[in-house]
């Protein structure tokens, strides 16, 4: 007997394949697929591609038997939610016929089609499909390394560094000042900063009503900025402070010990630091000689794969993907329409086209939520926006429809998660 679980995502993955015009199942022909990454676009495409081709090998190399979302992990700062449920493993995934290899990936030997793991295991594709996320760029910000984020946490990478911030916040002192650094685009996750500057000012606002949130931009626009800035002054008055880049409020070095964050124009003393560094595709990537001189990976639109070198795919936030922001919707809708492009290829069929949406949902308070929507067409190297296909939240909603959409929020993560993990 099937479960409802295993039903409800063959449905899914049907669903897919009809509107891309495959049919699930049809494409019987052997081959070998590894896959790069266990976050929500390299799990989604090894489920995908194995539900869309049973007879292709599948391996999903991705170290640690746990994964920590970064979606709704702002949640954990706000005291809402606990970093346990964030974390999910591979048990389905194994179960599916799906090889894991928990070691990380060390490199590629893309002439001999080879992926090189930790202990030296040299593991053999036809096609490759990378989906490795995000290294934090600590060569950029003078005085912010690895040892500074033990000190000013960054939490852009969901786990130990999620519980450090959680804990300073915490512990605080009544009045103090929470400084976030936030970089110039592109990096992972738009809205994600000002998501959290909204749950960190609900925390505070409960248990130390007198703290101040100062937001340092390197940009003078961000993602939902109207929706946000009016939320602020709605929920919580004068508490958040955001300066952007014409203001001076780049942020240009850091003084760990001391707690200082220098500006352009200002030295600024605080209680917490939240830095969030620059970012680039992570350094397997790099070593894959998938990157460019941006950091980022370049891509065919419509079939993922990279414009440097032939039978690797990139998904996900490596991606440079344009008008298509980095995102958990986005990696797993990547993923999925990867998936299928790959099973075409294998087959040696015409790839298949296709259009690609994005959602993103952001809380300014656990019952509160806004959101913006895209679709996205390929166009040679990038993803183009499909005008006036997409908006978002009304600027002046009720609290039933902020409600409403928080609620979305939750569904979303609770789908998005099983799809990805089980």
């Amino acid at each position: 007997m099937i479960s409802r679980r295993k039903l409800l995502k063959k449905a899914g993955f049907a669903a897919l394949a009809a509107s891309l015009g495959v049919s699930v199942n049809a494409k019987t022909q052997s081959g070998r697929v590894v896959i790069i990454g266990g976050g929500f676009g390299g799990a989604s495409c090894a489920r995908a591609l194995k539900a869309l081709s049973p007879a292709t090998e599948v391996t999903l190399i991705a170290p640690g038997d746990t994964y920590y979302a970064c979606p709704f992990s702002n949640l954990v700062l706000a005291g809402v939610r606990r970093l346990q449920d964030q974390a999910f493993g591979y048990a389905t995934i194994e179960a599916e016929g799906i090889l894991r290899i928990a070691q990380k990936a060390v490199d590629v030997d893309s002439e001999n089609k080879r992926v090189i793991v930790e202990d030296g295991t040299k593991i053999s594709y036809d096609r490759l499909i990378m989906s490795p996320g995000i290294d934090l760029n600590f060569d950029v910000l003078p005085g912010y390394d690895r040892a500074a984020a033990a000190l000013m946490p960054h939490a852009w990478q969901a786990g130990v560094q999620t519980e450090m911030l959680a804990a300073q916040l915490r512990n605080m002192p009544k009045g103090g000042v929470f400084a976030m650094s936030i970089p110039d685009n592109p990096y992972r996750c738009p809205p994600g900063p000002y998501e959290r500057a909204s749950l960190v000012a609900h925390y505070s606002s409960k248990h130390n009503p007198t703290a101040k949130i100062l937001l340092l931009d390197a940009k003078d626009t961000f993602s939902k900025q109207a929706l946000f800035t009016a939320a602020w002054r709605e929920k919580y008055g004068d508490m958040i402070e955001w300066q952007g880049l014409s203001q001076g409020a780049r942020v240009t070095s850091v003084n760990p010990e001391q707690q200082l964050v220098q500006t352009d124009f200002d030295a600024i003393k605080v209680d917490v630091a939240n830095i969030i560094p620059p970012q680039r595709a992570a350094d397997i990537a790099q070593r894959a000689g998938v990157t460019n001189a941006s950091g980022w990976c370049p891509i065919n639109a419509q079939t993922f794969e990279s414009e440097l070198v032939a039978n690797i795919h990139v998904i996900g936030d490596a991606t440079i993907a344009n008008a298509m922001p980095k995102s958990a919707f986005a990696a797993n809708v990547h993923a999925k329409v990867c998936a299928a492009q790959v099973t075409q290829l294998m087959a040696g069929e015409p790839p298949l086209s296709a259009k690609l949406i994005n959602t993103c949902y952001s809380l300014v308070a656990p019952d509160y939520g806004i959101s913006v929507a895209g679709v996205y067409e390929p166009e040679g190297n990038r993803f183009r926006e499909i005008a006036e296909a997409g908006g978002s939240s009304p600027l002046n909603a009720d609290a039933s429809v902020r409600q409403k959409e928080a609620g979305y929020a939750h569904h979303w993560f609770n789908s998005i998660t099983a799809e990805a993990f089980g």
